[in-house]
């Protein structure tokens, strides 16, 4: 009797344990359905105070888009107001003959300072004499290697070509530096 008792009493027990959890889990359930749309509510508030923003932003930005144009366009009206030119220089270059003997003065506002077409000379290899030189070398490498039966000749003309190249690339880039008048 003392068995079906313990028994009786123990069945009831668990019972009663598995009933208090399933409310526990329902109750945990309710809750989770309420958190969620708290959640939800939030990323919605979220959203409208971006939109918010982005309507703020849009605004900000016309009314820059508007004062920009705004200063642009006084910017043009004081652009097209004549303006007065208060200093003037003359300068006045002497064209004699076109031979290298006679150096071209130029006068810069009575200025005492004058300078010749050959006034100063520059040291070194010119350009159109380092073009030819790289070029003469480059040029007999290359028709050497080109030129498979007769490599000397290959040589000859490659070195021959190479240095008119060279020569006139290095021509051009002395005429831009002032080295060589040009024509």
């Amino acid at each position: 009797m003392r068995k079906i008792v313990l028994a009786g009493f123990l069945s009831v027990f668990l019972l009663t344990a598995c009933k208090k959890d399933e409310r526990t889990a329902e109750k945990s359930l309710e809750e989770q359905k309420l958190e969620f749309q708290a959640r939800q509510l939030e990323i919605e508030k979220q959203k409208l105070a971006i939109e918010k923003e982005k309507i703020v932003y849009e605004a900000q930005k016309k009314a820059d888009s508007i004062a920009e144009s705004k200063k642009s366009q006084a910017a043009a009206a004081n652009n097209s107001k004549p303006q007065v030119i208060r200093e003037t220089r003359t300068v006045y270059r002497d064209r004699g003959s076109n031979s290298n003997s006679e150096g071209g003065t130029y006068a810069d506002n009575g200025n005492s300072s004058s300078q010749g077409t050959t006034a100063t000379q520059k040291k070194g290899w010119s350009k159109a004499a380092k073009g030819t030189a790289i070029g003469a070398v480059g040029g007999a490498a290359l028709g050497a290697i080109v030129a498979k039966k007769n490599r000397g000749l290959g040589a000859v003309i490659g070195g021959v070509v190479g240095g008119a190249t060279g020569y006139t690339i290095g021509r051009a880039g002395d005429r831009k530096d002032g080295r060589v008048q040009p024509r």
